[in-house]
């Protein structure tokens, strides 16, 4: 059924408890939980592994338990490189996990347990809002060398974007922002659109 790809080595400890994610109305019991299966644990395993299942997706392997997510479910990778990189995670680990250390499994997790219950459209309004505050928009009169330095620098990567996708952004040395015009957030909207909810999550989440 599974075909091992990748086989890693390394020393030993015990599991994540396999939780289930909880219902909307259980949020705040589902985020202490979801925390306390992320505490430091022993590392209760010697080798690594990945192997691929039936569905194309990739599963990470601790001796022979496969690795389960925070909220219990399976863990399984889309790409053979993103399965690896997990894995590399996990095996780099000494004789106590340190789950802060694990970015990618951390992304990987939040993707496949989804603790908050985003949707992909509240991902990509979410991501829309920094368009309006994002720091190269704001600009000051003075001092001149600081007017000079943020044109200088910052007046680039505006005109690029602009260019890129045919949008208007602008500046602005109010304390308000430049006015966003309703045509870009459109255009960043389809083009966030295009992404899937993998994608997503890895731009809307902080793995720290």
């Amino acid at each position: 059924m599974f075909r091992r790809l990748v086989r890693l080595q390394g020393p030993l400890g015990n599991i994540l408890s396999p939780d289930k994610v909880c219902p909307r109305n259980q949020q705040l019991r589902c985020a202490v939980n979801y925390s306390s299966a992320l505490a430091e644990k022993r590392r209760f395993y010697k080798d690594v592994s990945i192997s691929q299942s039936e569905g194309g997706l990739y599963e990470v392997n601790l001796d022979r338990r496969k690795l389960k997510t925070p909220g219990g479910k399976l863990f399984t990778a889309p790409n053979e490189a993103m399965a690896i990189a997990v894995a590399t995670e996990w095996d780099a680990q000494k004789d106590t996990l340190k789950y802060y250390t694990m970015h990618l499994t951390t992304l990987c997790n939040t993707a496949l347990d989804n603790p908050t219950h985003r949707t992909k459209e509240q991902m990509i309004s979410a991501a829309l809002k920094f368009l309006e505050t994002d720091t190269v928009c704001y600009r000051v009169d003075e001092p001149p060398s600081l007017v000079e330095l943020q044109k200088n620098e910052w007046d680039p990567v505006l005109h690029w974007i602009e260019n890129r996708y045919n949008v208007t952004i602008g500046s602005s040395s109010n304390i308000l922002g430049p006015e966003i015009p309703k045509e870009t957030k459109d255009t960043f909207r389809q083009h966030l659109k295009s992404y899937n909810f993998w994608s997503m999550t890895g731009k809307t989440t902080d793995p720290t």
